[in-house]
């Protein structure tokens, strides 16, 4: 656990550094956000928040690669590491391009899709769907077609909720630092080994997510920009991936306290990138319905994204952060939760943290309304 502190520590003290570097260069080249009808910025601010945490992210696997734990067990963890930190940095130049020169819809997929076969080429993909007491295998053609997917599909998910300053990577950090605990959990009490390639990934990803925060989190001094939406997301999502590649379905059966899981365990590498980013899928899937009724291309922009409609019913922008951190955290957290213990006192803690989070998202803006239009 140790190690893995100092992987986040790494990841977070680099990027918090180099974003302003990466700042003065985009400024430099002109990577800067201009004011539209749509955005809720006020001034021009510039981007490049992808390369700072790019920066963070090598630092903090090279640092990795010296500490003793980790370095004793490099096969079981620095193989897929070094291969998504690959894939991470073509996603990462695909985003610069395209926060530079406004690439088409079209251009920026088959970057994505590059990015996602770089990483399948290099070892990392699904090997199995995990099914209900059973698994199902991947030939390779399947392997490479869902691997791929999965990537491209998490990272235009964070892509389309980058709408608001600190919302994007806060919500990664929340889904890595879930993601950790599950996997580290899940690893401790089934007598696996602990140096954990997905672990690794998620410890020096909240720690990149978190470090740019302080430049990103609303007043924004600068954005992530598409280079930094899509990163997060692709390490997130290969971070699911690894794991499924290291443990067998088959001999992750065991909860926390030694009690049978409350459903397969190995779902939830699959499961769970789509649980943490719960309301950008849904974003998502509301805005390509949305757009395509409309007679338009389902990636042409609008202002019709959750974050905005939050805004419109009377949340201040850092509010309507908070609130869209606290459904992440609840969804992601409580997922594992319920996957690794069983009982029907964490489902229903569950549903009572979900009613509270529903409730101060519609309730808060009407009580301060009241209050501050009281006589």
């Amino acid at each position: 656990m140790r190690e893995y502190l100092v992987v986040f520590g790494v990841a977070l003290g680099v990027t918090y550094l180099l974003a302003s570097i990466a700042r003065m260069l985009a400024v430099r080249f002109g990577a800067v956000a201009r004011v539209r009808d749509r955005d809720v910025h006020a001034i021009p601010t510039p981007y490049f928040g992808g390369p700072a945490m790019l920066g963070g992210l090598v630092s903090a696997y090279l640092v990795a690669t010296h500490l003793p734990f980790l370095s004793r067990n490099d096969d079981a963890v620095f193989g897929d590491a070094q291969a998504v930190i690959v894939g991470g940095a073509v996603i990462c130049v695909v985003g610069v391009i395209d926060d530079l020169f406004e690439l088409d819809a079209l251009s920026k997929f088959a970057g994505q899709v590059l990015a996602g076969v770089v990483v399948v080429a290099m070892g990392v993909q699904f090997l199995y769907l995990p099914l209900y007491n059973n698994y199902l295998g991947l030939d390779n053609a399947q392997s490479i077609i869902f691997t791929v997917l999965l990537i491209v599909t998490t990272a235009n998910a964070v892509n389309f909720v980058d709408g608001l300053d600190g919302l994007a990577a806060g919500m990664v950090a929340i889904g890595a630092v879930a993601f950790f605990s599950y996997a580290f959990s899940l690893a401790v009490v089934n007598g696996e080994t602990r140096a954990i390639a997905a672990a690794l990934l998620t410890a020096a990803l909240a720690g990149a997510c978190i470090g740019i925060l302080p430049h990103n989190f609303f007043p924004a001094r600068m954005f992530i920009g598409d280079s930094g939406s899509m990163l997060i997301g692709f390490m997130l999502a290969c971070s699911s991936i690894s794991l499924t590649g290291q443990f067998p379905a088959t001999s992750l059966s065991e909860g926390v306290g030694g009690g049978a899981a409350s459903f397969l365990p190995a779902l939830l590498p699959l499961f769970l990138p789509f649980a943490i980013l719960l309301v950008p899928f849904l974003d998502l899937a509301l805005a390509v319905v949305r757009r395509t009724r409309a007679g338009r291309s389902p990636f042409s922009p609008d202002k019709m994204h959750i974050h905005h409609r939050l805004l419109e019913i009377g949340h201040s922008h850092r509010r309507a952060v908070l609130l869209m951190y606290a459904a992440a955290g609840l969804v992601a957290f409580g997922s594992v939760v319920v996957s690794l213990f069983s009982g029907w006192q964490s489902i229903v803690g569950f549903v009572v943290l979900a009613l509270l989070t529903a409730a101060s998202a519609f309730v808060l803006p009407r009580f301060e309304g009241r209050v501050w239009n009281r006589p």
